[in-house]
């Protein structure tokens, strides 16, 4: 189990990691296309941030990375065709962050959350737009604060 999961149970661990998958899903495919740009570029990401990112995160990148593409397959193939049903749908998922985020390490928890929503701003840009200008398209700016998670407070310094 990753490290900043230890206050939680495998199944919660599970849902943790799953969230790479969704948030690449809900952005991705807010616009109601999911094109390979944005998919590749997820693949990618994932890969980057398993050797540069904080330390702490590297394992968690390396794990979710593991047959990443065909989670992300199996995860489209698996929820609704419909734009709007299925971001709902990864939303209401999405929304049990708020029960597991307080269960783990402040910073940690912040750490992680930071993560998530630069993880989504990252997958909006991927494609679109004329040199990248103007790539975020409305809907997939709508979803990329990713709203359905209570934003995690910036821990206070230690004296």
């Amino acid at each position: 189990m990753i490290t900043q999961f230890s206050g939680l149970n495998q199944e919660e661990a599970d849902l943790m990691m799953d969230a790479i998958p969704l948030v690449t899903v809900l952005i991705a495919g807010a616009d109601g296309d999911i094109d390979n740009e944005e998919k590749e570029w997820a693949v990618k990401l994932t890969k980057i941030r398993s050797y540069n990112n904080p330390e702490a995160w590297n394992d968690f990148y390396k794990a979710v990375g593991e047959n990443y593409s065909e989670k992300l397959d199996a995860l489209i193939s698996s929820l609704p065709s419909d734009t709007e049903e299925r971001n709902n749908t990864i939303s209401e998922r999405l929304a049990v962050l708020n029960d597991l985020l307080p269960k783990i390490d402040q910073h940690a928890a912040y750490s992680f959350y930071k993560g998530l929503t630069s993880f989504a701003e990252h997958v909006a840009k991927a494609s679109g737009g004329f040199l990248r200008i103007g790539a975020i398209s409305r809907a997939e700016e709508k979803w990329m604060g990713l709203p359905m998670i209570t934003p995690v407070a910036e821990p206070e310094e230690e004296a």
